[in-house]
């Protein structure tokens, strides 16, 4: 390797010959990372306009000085989701661990493939997630495995439903007699749209269900639609409820869903990805009543649980089903009794996502992630009850998981302004508190929401963002 010509730190050396030089640069590396993550609020939520421009691809590399600018361009032009007031999405400050967790199973670099290529961490993933499916009702029985994001496992979760439904797993859909259908409510995620147009059946294969006033998937209309789904020739298979509505973070009633699921023998998922962690929580658990029923859950702990992404994935209540259902076995892997998770994963080759999630786990402890999850909901209070204290502000749903969907309905203005005035406040309050909420159009209307997920977020910066709202509602007429 004497004459090639490459960086002296591109590569460990096996033998250790470049350690000191690896762990300057590793140092230098570091440096910045804790440097900003330990300053974030001098960085706005949202990253500010940069004439940063993106470099071309070198020839023959740019030097240790040089990528280490180019790392502190990238970190001042990222988002900024680790700041105590970047309230507006499902993105979590991730825990030190798991940050670390990635650095280590990115050095062991293991393929989730197969258990040849990662003997210990495959058997680790199987051993974490059943004790996670215990903690949602399951038993011995159950099993699934972890993916990059919740799209990949309602994907899954829906592919083996339609497999055992319909028998489709070797020769497709072609000889089905009827539409193959699901339902689930009108706010369901999108990506349970996407996955039936990845199936085969298309988007209109979502029959969308009425939901109530509180953002709930209406059980009552669930069955005139599954009853008029019959009538008109068509083939249900599945049933999705939400537990943690995009929006408002709404539960749908599981147990009365589920009722229905066994009435008609349909396959039931719930897209657990933000509301399971609340089986981490002895006071909140109750919120998920019924969801043991379920034959197959998305649950992401790179939301609630503070993991650093991606980490994501399936249960099943019966592993067996998963495997016969699902399986692909691949013939250039030694045969084992245990099953290769990339036989049962949409995923083949993958990242050990698990590590991160294992150390957080062991690290802070399940009495610390409860103290987390039951944190949320102390501050969602402190905050729906200062929307409740003004009379220009409404409520979009109660909130049941640490999300409060709200907007200003000013009586000054006509209700077709009202949408513009949100927008404004938005603004104003990322302007002059850096604080983002998020603005999402949600039946029609523009609603500010505010995710209560970062440990850091603290009594007194929520009365100052009611402050400021105070002081926009006040002066908005002026200001025109």
């Amino acid at each position: 390797m004497d004459d090639l010509r490459w960086p002296k730190e591109a590569f460990i050396h096996p033998e250790g010959e470049n350690k000191e030089e690896v762990r300057q640069l590793a140092e230098s590396i570091m440096d910045k990372v804790l440097d900003y993550a330990s300053s974030v609020t001098e960085y706005p939520p949202l990253p500010k306009e940069s004439d940063f421009e993106i470099p071309s691809i070198s020839g023959e590399g740019v030097s240790n000085r040089e990528l280490i600018h180019q790392i502190q361009e990238l970190i001042d032009c990222s988002m900024n989701p680790n700041h105590p007031r970047y309230i507006g999405h499902m993105d979590s400050i991730p825990t030190f661990v798991s940050c670390l967790g990635e650095l280590v199973s990115t050095f062991l670099n293991n393929n989730m493939l197969s258990l040849e290529m990662s003997p210990f961490l495959s058997r680790l993933e199987v051993h974490v997630l059943e004790v996670i499916g215990q903690m949602f009702g399951y038993n011995e029985q159950a099993g699934g495995v972890m993916v990059s994001g919740g799209t990949l496992a309602n994907l899954e979760a829906l592919a083996v439903a339609r497999n055992q439904a319909f028998s489709v797993m070797e020769n497709g859909l072609t000889e089905i007699k009827g539409k193959p259908v699901i339902f689930a409510s009108d706010v369901c995620h999108a990506s349970i749209q996407k996955a039936c147009m990845l199936l085969g059946l298309g988007t209109s294969a979502v029959i969308s269900v009425k939901t109530n006033d509180h953002s709930k998937l209406d059980v009552h209309d669930l069955e005139l639609q599954i009853e008029r789904a019959y009538d008109q020739g068509k083939r249900p298979f599945a049933i999705v409820a939400t537990a943690g509505t995009t929006v408002t973070g709404n539960i749908d009633p599981i147990f009365d869903i589920s009722q229905l699921a066994d009435k008609y023998q349909l396959w039931l998922h719930v897209d657990a990805a933000y509301g399971g962690a609340l089986v981490f929580s002895d006071l909140e658990r109750h919120r998920l009543k019924g969801i043991a029923q379920a034959d197959s859950i998305t649950f992401n702990p790179q939301k609630w649980m503070y993991i650093a992404k991606t980490c994501a994935m399936v249960l099943f209540k019966d592993r067996q089903v998963l495997e016969g259902d699902f399986r692909i076995s691949a013939p250039y892997m030694n045969e084992v009794a245990f099953t290769n998770l990339g036989e049962i994963n949409v995923q083949g080759t993958r990242h050990a996502d698990i590590v991160k999630l294992w150390l957080s786990l062991q690290y802070i402890g399940l009495n610390g992630y409860q103290q987390l999850i039951d944190q949320g909901y102390r501050f969602t209070k402190i905050f729906t009850e200062e929307v409740r204290k003004r009379s220009f502000l409404v409520l979009q749903a109660e909130p049941e998981t640490n999300i409060c969907c709200f907007r200003g309905e000013p009586a000054y203005l006509p209700k077709e302004k009202w949408d513009d005035w949100n927008r404004e406040l938005q603004q104003q309050l990322l302007d002059a508190s850096h604080t983002f909420v998020s603005l999402p159009l949600y039946r029609g209307e523009r609603w500010l929401r505010a995710v209560l997920l970062n440990p850091f977020t603290s009594r007194s910066q929520i009365q100052d963002i009611f402050k400021q709202v105070d002081i926009f509602y006040d002066h908005y007429l002026e200001s025109k």
